[in-house]
């Protein structure tokens, strides 16, 4: 199995975690940790460290014809497959804890992440209408003051960066 192969089956249990079980207290616990990306971008790293020296120049004076080239090469094309996996997975879990703050049902936010793994600009567009149109508010947990507009803050959602 090539790295290629391996980049979306580690993606895959958080991406079934968001968008089968968005309510399962394990789903947020997991979710939370901010090296969830690093699984895909351990397969972006071991294809990029070898190549390290041509990927670095091609990124310093890009140029379409060199991009062409490295990207038609197993290496070239398996790291920008590692590099789309991880980000897109870094957009979908700050999608899935963006619409748990702001209380958009996780049942229009599965199908939306599920746009997302196959057309990550348009389910990211897709949310962003989404969380317009439903004018969405951030939740008040019960009990505590309604936010501040002008803090930028959501009450009751601080992401642990543990």
């Amino acid at each position: 199995m090539s790295l290629f192969d391996l980049t979306f089956p580690l993606a895959a249990p958080f991406w079934a975690l968001m968008i089968l079980a968005p309510n399962w207290r394990w789903t947020e616990r997991i979710m939370k940790s901010p090296w969830v990306p690093l699984l895909p971008l351990g397969c972006y790293f071991a294809l990029v460290l070898p190549h390290f020296g041509e990927w670095g120049r091609a990124m310093l004076r890009p140029d379409l014809g060199v991009l062409q080239a490295l990207l038609a090469t197993p290496w070239g094309a398996g790291l920008v497959w590692a590099h789309l996996i991880a980000f897109d997975l870094f957009i979908a879990r700050w999608m899935y804890f963006e619409g748990r703050a702001r209380g958009i049902s996780p049942w229009l936010v599965s199908p939306i992440l599920l746009l997302t793994i196959f057309l990550s600009p348009f389910g990211l567009v897709v949310f962003l209408v989404v969380q317009c149109l439903a004018g969405a508010r951030p939740r008040t947990p019960a009990g505590s003051p309604p936010p501040d507009p002008g803090s930028g803050k959501v009450p009751g959602y601080a992401p642990s960066y543990e």
